[in-house]
Parts: structure tokens; C-alpha cells; sequence
């Protein structure tokens, strides 16, 4: 069944309400911006890098080893008109492992 007017318009509102939360004056944790993905299991064309992190004190060693999949990858990015029109997802670094090393 086709949708109505109200239906569209309050559809395209709640997309226009979103995109401005996301694009909103602020801080976003990196493992909110999808460089955090636990169950991701690479495939055998990924590039797979291995960093060592020390996190700031107070700084979650999760949230620090996204922000490297980010700052390395996507998070640089300048935020513009194109960006709907550009595959993110497939550049986009994604840290998906954290272990603790002794010293």
C-alpha cells in the first residue's frame, strides 16, 4: 500500500532529525562511529595491522584502539555534501580485537 503524506513527511523528518544528530557540535566515541566491531571476522583481502596502544590513563583501551582504526582510516575525512555518495563502509579500518600485553 502506498504511503501517505503524513506518512512521508514524518518519514523524511525523522531522517533529517537523524542525520543532524549525527552530524551535531560535539564528540562521538569512535566505537560509536562503527570503528568497533568485536565480531568481525576478516576475510582473506584484508590488510591486517597490528598495533600496540597505551591509552591515556582513563581513556578504555577499546575506545583507543578504535579511534586508531579511525584516525587511520575514515575519521579524517572532511564531511561534505559527497559522503552519501561514497562506499565508507569499504575504507572504513575496523578494530575488532583488544589483548593486554605484559610490560
Amino acid at each position: 500500500m502506498p504511503m501517505s503524506s503524513a506518512e512521508i513527511h514524518a518519514e523524511a523528518t525523522d531522517i533529517t532529525a537523524n542525520a543532524r544528530k549525527r552530524y551535531a557540535a560535539g564528540v562521538l566515541k569512535y566505537r560509536q562511529m562503527g570503528y568497533w566491531q568485536p565480531d568481525y571476522a576478516p576475510t582473506e583481502t584484508d590488510t591486517i595491522c597490528l598495533f600496540r596502544i597505551t591509552p591515556q590513563e582513563g581513556v578504555d583501551p577499546v575506545e583507543a584502539a578504535a579511534a586508531v582504526a579511525g584516525e587511520s582510516s575514515t575519521a579524517t575525512w572532511t564531511v561534505v555534501w559527497t559522503d552519501r555518495l561514497t562506499a565508507c563502509d569499504s575504507y572504513r579500518a575496523k578494530a575488532y580485537k583488544v589483548e593486554p600485553v605484559p610490560g
